[in-house]
């Protein structure tokens, strides 16, 4: 099943109107350009969608907003995470299977579970959960970090893990996840900085954020680190190098919709507590995007 999630992932961002309302429009054009750019699998209502600033209503309505655009041509995976364990699997009950492919959860944040709470918490998502799921270990935003040896336990355990997206950061971490995950678990960049050099130890792809706004590019730099050509790889990672820093120095998602913005694809418009990023920056992203081929 981890074979539905490999090569290039996007993370989609929510766009909101002036007046924070959801921009149905602009989501459905940023659906047709992942799938006419290249991009193999959707990725919903994770962090880049600032999630936790939406309404069930208005969740349940961009899920099936993006199934109804997409039309069964990628694969749709939907977060589905949180610190309060009875909850998440409370609403996996309620999930519609029929409209995604899998679930991204999170490690539990705030709470700081032990590595053991972390285990514990992911079979009850893996008992309940209807469709595959893909854990995701961002300590920079949970304060937890999943061990290595706890996702290879997690792995080894139920085959409805079918693979992590890794965003430690940590390069010697994800290499102990690859030399020893079990056959078709994938493993996933969680970082768009990490990327290729992710590949290159045996990672399978990435879910990105930089994919919103360069979903050809960032296409064909994955497919071209997957299939081994590292130095076409590494051109084009290098030609984002700069941006790559500039999207994440004030936030995400403020830096993708900022550079959404400038081409003029969204509004540049959060919902607080997040805000949009600073002119300094966004003059910065500009100037760098025309950099880019």
């Amino acid at each position: 099943m981890g074979q539905k999630f490999r090569g290039a992932g996007v993370a989609l961002i929510t766009p909101f109107r002036k007046d924070s309302t959801i921009d149905f429009d602009a989501l459905g054009d940023l659906v047709e350009d992942m799938i006419s750019g290249g991009i193999d699998f959707l990725v919903v209502l994770g962090t880049t969608a600032e999630t936790a600033t939406l309404s069930a209503e208005e969740k349940k309505n961009v899920v099936d907003f993006v199934a109804e655009k997409n039309a069964g041509r990628l694969p749709i995976v939907v977060g589905a995470g949180g610190n309060n364990t009875q909850e998440v699997v409370e609403g996996l009950k309620n999930l519609d299977a029929d409209k995604i492919d899998g679930i991204l959860s999170v490690v539990p944040y705030y709470s700081k579970p032990t590595q053991e709470g972390i285990y514990q918490h992911f079979m009850q998502i893996a008992k309940y959960s209807p469709v595959p799921v893909i854990l995701y270990n961002v300590p920079g935003r949970t304060g937890m970090h999943m061990d290595a040896t706890t996702t290879i336990r997690l792995a080894e355990a139920s085959d409805k893990f079918v693979a992590i997206k890794e965003a430690s950061g940590d390069l010697n971490e994800l290499a102990i996840i690859l030399r020893d995950r079990p056959e078709n678990f994938s493993v996933l960049s969680g970082d768009d900085g990490l990327t290729v050099p992710a590949i290159s130890l045996g990672a399978d792809g990435v879910i990105s954020v930089i994919a919103n706004g360069f979903p050809a590019q960032v296409a064909d730099m994955v497919h071209s680190a997957v299939s081994g050509d590292f130095p076409k790889a590494s051109a084009q990672h290098m030609q984002f190098l700069n941006l790559f820093n500039l999207l994440f120095v004030e936030g995400n998602p403020g830096g993708i919709k900022a550079a959404l913005n400038v081409k003029g694809k969204v509004q540049n418009v959060l919902r607080l507590p997040l805000t949009k990023i600073s002119e300094i920056i966004y003059r910065e992203i500009t100037e760098e995007m025309k950099k880019i081929n």
